[in-house]
């Protein structure tokens, strides 16, 4: 059940999006402030990794940030957050920066004047071998849970704007992110007993 503050906040996003659709500054202004950091986030989530930077991501929120902008004339409330929208247009510029990022080198900085202090080999490797175990883990989830857990733990969302995102209250968001990792736990320790079996 929907909170009274879940109600409002949502009340007051969709009169705050209504106010800078119709070209009030200082409306949108605020709706920039508070969709900013969580596009910010959604995109680190999403692109840290390509380079080991964050500029890239950086970069592809302020490009979500300016095309939101550019759309809010026309955005009409249709039953759905105004974040479902947000979100939407970040998951299209994170994948295209995602097939622009395969198809070209990312620029180096210069040579170092000191010792290199990031991971070595090996800890690049486990690292990698990790984060590759834990994407195959989210890929055998339903896309709604891997989308609430993305959202939740690598963006860093909190529940009520998660629950913006995906059109739920934020009471609905911690127990369907405690049954999704409840599910991925269940699914790992499933592998882990075949990976025992098999040596």
């Amino acid at each position: 059940m929907e909170s009274q503050l879940d109600r409002a906040s949502h009340r007051n996003m969709v009169i705050l999006t209504e106010l800078a659709a119709r070209g009030q500054p200082a409306a949108i202004e605020t709706l920039l402030q508070q969709i900013r950091p969580m596009v910010l986030r959604y995109c680190r989530a999403h692109l840290g990794s390509i380079s080991g930077h964050y500029h890239a991501a950086d970069d592809v929120a302020q490009e979500v940030c300016i095309a939101v902008m550019t759309a809010l004339p026309r955005y009409r409330e249709m039953g759905r957050p105004f974040a479902s929208f947000v979100f939407g247009i970040a998951a299209h510029k994170v994948a295209d920066a995602m097939r622009s990022a395969a198809r070209s080198a990312i620029p180096t900085a210069d040579l170092p004047d000191g010792p290199d202090l990031r991971p070595g080999p090996e800890e690049t490797a486990v690292a990698c071998l990790e984060a590759e175990r834990a994407r195959a883990l989210l890929a055998r989830l339903p896309v709604n849970q891997r989308e609430l857990l993305v959202l939740r733990l690598l963006s860093g969302l909190s529940a009520e704007e998660t629950g913006h995102a995906l059109g739920m209250s934020a009471g609905a968001v911690r127990v369907a992110q405690h049954r999704a990792l409840a599910r991925l736990r269940a699914i790992a320790m499933a592998e882990s007993d075949v990976e025992e079996f098999i040596a």
